[in-house]
């Protein structure tokens, strides 16, 4: 396995550990609670989504930085390219959508730090960034070629149905993070127009 290898395996566990989180905040998102509904355990999500952002966003920072000891064809890549790579050897505008990825989910995982300062309005503003780094990250993720090599993706590659199956698990959770909450408001407001009103003397 060389540094390529490395890298496209780094950026693969990157990706699953971001999917993961952004499955956690759906249900954070909802107010889910594990406890009173399944699995019927305590777990704390929150703290989990937050942990598991700090390390994905360690493994997006990996992800990159090992292609600056891999031997490419098309070229070397410096540390300028992985930062800015408009000037990158090679797939620039993946390389782009690579770094926009990477920008949009640090300043998701930074402001979520901040968020006391912030504010929860601000916060959650901010925090919708993820959403739109995540689709960039999976236009990235599929379109890219894994070998730098400059060749048309495969989609029925290992690696990009990885990516794929990414793509549908959190479409789906979105479908249905929107269903379960617009069933939770209509049954909160069910509840209030059944609650009898006490009348005003």
């Amino acid at each position: 396995m060389n540094a390529i290898d490395l890298s496209s395996f780094a950026g693969l566990t990157a990706m699953v550990l971001l999917t993961v989180n952004i499955l956690l905040g759906l249900l954070v998102s909802v107010n889910y609670n594990p406890r009173r509904q399944w699995p019927h355990r305590r777990i704390p999500l929150f703290k989990i989504h937050n942990w598991n952002a700090y390390l994905a966003i360690a493994v997006v920072c990996l992800h990159p930085l090992i292609l600056l000891f891999a031997a490419s064809k098309v070229g070397q890549f410096g540390i300028f390219d992985l930062l800015w790579p408009l000037q990158s050897p090679g797939q620039r505008l993946y390389n782009c959508l690579g770094a926009a990825t990477f920008y949009g989910f640090a300043l998701v995982v930074v402001t979520s730090y901040f968020r006391p300062r912030l504010g929860y309005r601000t916060w959650k503003k901010l925090h919708y960034v993820a959403y739109v780094a995540a689709a960039i990250m999976f236009v990235h993720g599929t379109l890219i070629d894994q070998n730098l090599r400059n060749a048309p993706p495969d989609l029925l590659d290992g690696e990009k149905i990885l990516v794929e199956g990414c793509f549908v698990t959190v479409a789906a959770a979105s479908v249905w993070r929107w269903r379960y909450g617009s069933e939770k408001k209509r049954h909160q407001a069910r509840q209030m127009a059944s609650t009898p009103r006490v009348a005003a003397d």
